[in-house]
């Protein structure tokens, strides 16, 4: 037997010659599959080619490839501009005067429009029924001093935007076109504008609060907000569309209005963005032709800036409260700070020297309530022999002892509710204008970096509910001093006598507390105004309490009073009496109604 040691000659030679013919079918059928493939990719490449022909023949682009797309650029003082040849339209907004708030770069530049926020066009359909948006066109830009053109090709239509670029953050914005009526039978263009509100301001829940749809309608004469999720004014023309935000707006204004307006606003719950608009309003169509003006307008919200705008209903852009809120912001806080703050000072002692004022005007009734609340402490003892002499009568009969000794004291309780009411428009009038006032904007005062946002000096590891994560010095400074002013006041309120009815002592120590909550998020401006005004109120009870009125004099009055025949029933006190003789008698027959079932 043989033994296989390895290859003969002959297997070598099989072996080498098979693997050439190997080799051979390899390189053979390699260089086909790399003809097949460079003509299925030159193929592809032509239908690629053909496809992005066809598409940008559909819509009508000049056959301008995608990286043709150009940017260019307007400025002046107030307004840097990038406009975009894809759509024709405003793609970059800056306003150079401002900056955004960032929590470590104070000079963060701020921008409305930026990184693809933004988009608009106006769409129609060609006599097939086929949608065109000239968002998705590709205009030729040509720039003549502030002034760009774009054109674009439809076909053997052209449509023209011009933009110019003008003071008092203007942009005037026309549209013209020729031969449109060759390739649509529409009447009407639908203008729609996608726009993802950038967060600029310190104080997340107050800004996204403060944006929303502002328009105005019926020849500019009425104004409107909408916060709603879904707008709806299909019944009426607008003259002006916007979208505000707390110190910002960006406003399209149309030289025949939009019909048919449709809007949508969703929160954004984190992120740069603070809400989401959509917007779908109709503009006409004259001979089958655009030709219409329109004006942006990227404003901050300066109301003398809003007011010079005639006749454009823009300075109710401003939320600063409706009818008599409004125009004691706009005659009184606005000019009473302008005038303070000419003088140099600091925005924080502007608001202090604001809350001294306010005070002074209105000491005559502060100090009426203040005295009648020291007198009814004097009369306190009155008032609890009154309710333990009577503890087991008829509560008519106890109410009607109650009143004898208010008006043998000369206390009349109804004029203490009128500070009261008057403090009510007041709040509510700082309440708008704090948060909203622009020369506030980024101004610091001790540890508050922006008076129209909280201070957060104190920083949380976590989250409180209805407070978030910091805590407000001056909110809570304010929370100390309206709880030391309940403290000194609350000795005045009755307890209730009768079973069920809340006690008034714990209602108003409650209330402080909750003002914490509210006020941790607020203006801080607004914080340091009440902190001021409550220490004020502190210390003019103590001065009526020590120097003005003397409570043993009042005390010996009331005895003396006493002995006299009671003085007759004024208006008020009668109406009372009769009010209460009234519900007593009803309680009556109701009684004796259940008895009879």
């Amino acid at each position: 037997m043989q033994q296989n040691n390895g290859l003969d000659k002959n297997q070598l030679i099989s072996f080498g010659v098979l693997s050439l013919l190997l080799l051979g079918f390899m390189l053979y059928f390699q260089n086909r599959q790399v003809d097949q493939e460079q003509t299925q990719i030159t193929q592809q490449t032509k239908k690629t080619e053909q496809s992005a022909t066809a598409n940008i023949s559909a819509a009508n682009v000049n056959n301008v490839a995608a990286n043709a797309i150009q940017k260019v650029n307007l400025k002046n003082d107030e307004l840097s501009l990038e406009f975009s040849s894809l759509g024709g339209q405003v793609s970059t907004v800056q306003l150079n005067k401002y900056n955004a708030f960032d929590g470590k770069n104070k000079n963060k530049p701020l921008y409305l429009f930026n990184n693809k926020n933004s988009d608009y066009g106006f769409e129609f359909k060609d006599k097939s029924g086929k949608l065109i948006n000239t968002k998705d066109l590709v205009f030729a830009p040509s720039v003549n001093g502030n002034t760009l053109t774009l054109t674009s090709q439809i076909n053997a239509a052209t449509i023209q935007f011009i933009y110019t670029l003008n003071p008092k953050y203007t942009l005037d914005f026309k549209v013209r076109t020729k031969g449109l009526s060759t390739i649509t039978a529409d009447t009407k263009a639908t203008f729609k504008w996608n726009y993802n509100v950038r967060e600029l301001e310190k104080g997340r829940a107050q800004e996204q609060t403060h944006t929303e749809f502002v328009y105005a309608f019926n020849n500019y004469k009425d104004y409107d907000y909408d916060a709603r999720t879904d707008m709806d004014e299909t019944k009426e023309t607008l003259n002006w569309i916007g979208v505000k935000q707390q110190f910002f707006v960006a406003v399209l204004e149309a030289q025949h209005g939009f019909t048919q307006s449709k809007g949508f606003q969703d929160n954004v719950e984190e992120g740069e963005y603070l809400k989401k608009f959509n917007y779908d309003g109709q503009v006409a169509l004259t001979g089958g032709e655009f030709n219409q003006d329109f004006s942006w307008y990227f404003m901050p919200l300066d109301l003398q800036l809003l007011k010079s705008f005639d006749n454009k209903n823009f300075d109710e852009i401003l939320p600063l409260g409706w009818s008599f809120i409004g125009s004691l912001n706009r005659h009184v806080f606005m000019p009473m700070y302008d005038v303070i703050s000419s003088w140099g000072i600091a925005a924080g002692w502007v608001i202090f020297l604001m809350t001294i004022i306010v005070k002074l005007i209105l000491s005559p009734i502060m100090y009426k309530q203040h005295k009648l609340s020291a007198m009814m402490k004097v009369i306190r003892p009155e008032i609890d022999e009154v309710n333990k002499k009577f503890k087991d009568a008829d509560p008519m009969k106890k109410q009607q002892e109650t009143m004898a000794v208010y008006r043998k004291a000369g206390v009349n309780q109804l004029a203490g509710c009128l500070p009261a009411l008057v403090q009510v428009p007041l709040f509510y009038a700082l309440f708008r204008f704090f948060p909203n006032m622009l020369d506030l904007r980024g101004k610091s005062f001790w540890f508050a970096e922006d008076l129209t946002a909280y201070d957060d000096l104190i920083k949380l590891p976590f989250n409180i509910p209805f407070l978030g994560e910091h805590l407000s010095i001056f909110a809570i400074a304010c929370t100390a001093v309206i709880l030391i002013y309940t403290m000194m006041t609350a000795g005045n309120i009755q307890q209730p006598q009768q079973e069920g009815m809340p006690n008034m002592k714990v209602l108003m120590y409650i209330f402080p507390i909750t003002f914490l909550f509210f006020l941790n998020t607020s203006a801080s401006g607004l914080s340091w105004y009440y902190f001021v005004s409550n220490a004020i109120n502190i210390i003019i009870i103590l001065v009526i309490k020590y120097f003005i009125l003397d409570e043993k004099k009042i005390h010996a009055q009331i005895q003396e009073n006493k002995k006299k025949a009671p003085k007759p029933e004024g208006r008020f006190q009668k109406r009372m009496r009769e009010m209460m003789e009234q519900a007593q008698e009803q309680q009556k027959k109701q009684e004796h109604m259940r008895k009879k079932k």
